[in-house]
């Protein structure tokens, strides 16, 4: 069995996955979103603004809270917005199916028997840059 093979063929059962599908649905509304494109483009523009600031030699104080409010208030409209609840809910569901696609390849590399590896809920996930700490 051609191990580079069979990975070709989960990536492309993984593009036929609904959870993939919605995903690519809700990528799509959003960037049709006029409003929620402009609200990003606020966002970003603010951003450049508050690391120029905070950048400065002399900083301003109330200039630097003052920007770090509009951002905050864009990023609430951004996030409130239909489209980009959709998409990160969407972005969620494709995250949880490959957490777990990786935590089958994790298992099989320690000797586990792939079929018997069920799907963890919260705990370690062997990735330890999304850890907030062992417990």
């Amino acid at each position: 069995m051609d191990v580079i093979a069979t990975a070709r063929q989960l990536g492309k059962a993984i593009q036929q996955d609904e959870r993939y599908l919605r995903l690519m649905v809700a990528q799509q509304m959003n960037d049709s979103d006029e409003e929620l494109q402009s609200l990003i483009g606020k966002f970003n523009l603010k951003r450049i603004d508050l690391n120029g600031e905070i950048n400065k030699s002399e900083k301003d104080q109330e200039k630097i809270t003052a920007i770090n409010g509009e951002v905050k208030e864009l990023y609430a409209q951004i996030m409130a917005n239909k489209n980009m609840s959709a998409y990160n809910d969407a972005k969620n569901e494709v995250d949880g199916l490959v957490d777990f696609v990786m935590q089958i390849l994790r298992g099989s590399l320690d000797g586990e028997d792939p079929d018997q590896i069920e799907q963890k809920s919260g705990g370690c996930s062997g990735s330890c840059s999304s850890c907030s700490g062992c417990h």
